[in-house]
């Protein structure tokens, strides 16, 4: 089981790196005239990011995750029922930068950049409470 808690916090890293990177790809994105051809270079990068990496590590995550979970009898712990629910909610964050880069690709633009820069702050404050409780464990 070393080995899968290995992967799970290899592609946790490759996971929330594009989480950052996504949203940063985004305020880029808002800077250059629809349609010109800067556009579709953000709209291949931001198509790369989400098909090489933030796709492959979320379904990675969760398969060894629900490996260790199920291997270490996690399910009736207050623990890791606060850190499922987080990972449900970090999970819905990726489908919302997925959603974005299709309404990005088709030349909508709906938040500001800096409303952007805020957003991306979600991730990390997601990765930091479920660190927490996946190592500190308290009891509730």
């Amino acid at each position: 089981m070393l080995w899968v808690k290995a992967g799970h916090i290899i592609f946790a890293i490759f996971l929330m790196a594009g989480l950052f990177m996504m949203p940063r790809f985004f305020v880029y994105h808002h800077q250059c005239a629809v349609g010109s051809d800067e556009d579709r270079k953000w709209i291949e990068r931001e198509d790369r990011l989400r098909r090489i990496i933030l796709n492959p590590s979320l379904v990675i995550i969760w398969v060894l995750g629900l490996m260790l979970a199920v291997n270490g009898g996690f399910f009736s712990q207050g623990w890791f029922h606060g850190k499922f629910l987080l990972l449900i909610l970090l999970s819905g964050y990726h489908g919302w930068t997925i959603s974005y880069c299709k309404k990005l690709a088709k030349g909508l633009r709906p938040m500001t950049e800096k409303r952007l820069r805020l957003v991306n702050e979600i991730p990390g404050v997601l990765a930091a409470m479920i660190v927490i409780l996946a190592v500190v464990r308290p009891g509730f």
